[in-house]
């Protein structure tokens, strides 16, 4: 009973430590440190669960975390492989809930393009760009939600902008998170590292192992990695 006891105490300990996570009212929290409770290992001693390293910016009125999202792969009956879905950067606001607090359950998301990557990585000084996303284009509610995400400069760096029109739900979002030189800076980086595998030519060069490959005939219903753009 002390040891059972002594490990719900560690487990404890750890969940204290997490860098920013979700409380049981959905609201995310900004904590100083680094967590390691959601790592697992396979019996060879390697990394077997999923990997979350997203780059989070977190402001007063708003907080933006980017992620990259993988494409998955379908098999050919040659035995090769093609893109079954187009990976993309994932764009995550979320609105302030208090000091250092953000909701979750209210976030937008925005998902990028490789060439819309392209776009935001070859700003210029002084540049600004703007993006224009429906959602819903291929159904029948086709126009109800639009989505833009526009850049523009500041004189301390950008101001990122996603503005959500939803005439379904009769309500208008707004999140706008200044960015520094310096995050940009970051983002820009990493956005580039990222362009090649989000495309898919990560499993081309065979660099990226493990990349998700779905069958041929996938079922109706295929579990996501993340959330979709096209479900908010």
């Amino acid at each position: 009973m002390s040891k059972l006891s002594t490990i719900f105490h560690f487990r404890n300990h750890l969940s204290q430590r997490t860098l920013s996570g979700k409380d049981v009212r959905g609201t995310f929290v900004f904590r100083a440190g680094i967590s390691t409770a959601g790592e697992t290992y396979s019996k060879s001693g390697t990394f077997a669960g999923r990997v979350f390293a997203p780059y989070s910016i977190y402001k007063g009125k708003a907080a933006l975390s980017v992620t990259p999202v993988l494409p998955t792969f379908s098999k050919m009956n040659s035995g090769g492989l093609k893109v079954d879905r187009r990976g993309s950067i994932m764009l995550t606001f979320m609105p302030a809930a208090g000091e250092r607090k953000y909701d979750w359950e209210k976030r937008q998301v925005f998902a990028l393009s490789a060439t819309e990557v392209g776009s935001l990585i070859s700003l210029g000084s002084g540049d600004s760009c703007e993006f224009f996303h429906d959602p819903s284009m291929l159904s029948s509610n086709a126009g109800q939600v639009r989505k833009s995400l526009s850049v523009k400069p500041n004189d301390t760096g950008y101001f990122i902008s996603l503005n959500v029109v939803n005439n379904i739900l009769k309500k208008n979002e707004r999140f706008t998170v200044p960015v520094t030189t310096a995050e940009f800076a970051v983002m820009r980086t990493a956005f580039s590292f990222a362009l090649p595998h989000v495309m898919g030519w990560g499993k081309l060069t065979n660099q990226l192992p493990g990349t998700a490959i779905v069958p041929e005939n996938p079922p109706r219903v295929v579990s996501r990695l993340l959330d979709s753009e096209w479900d908010k």
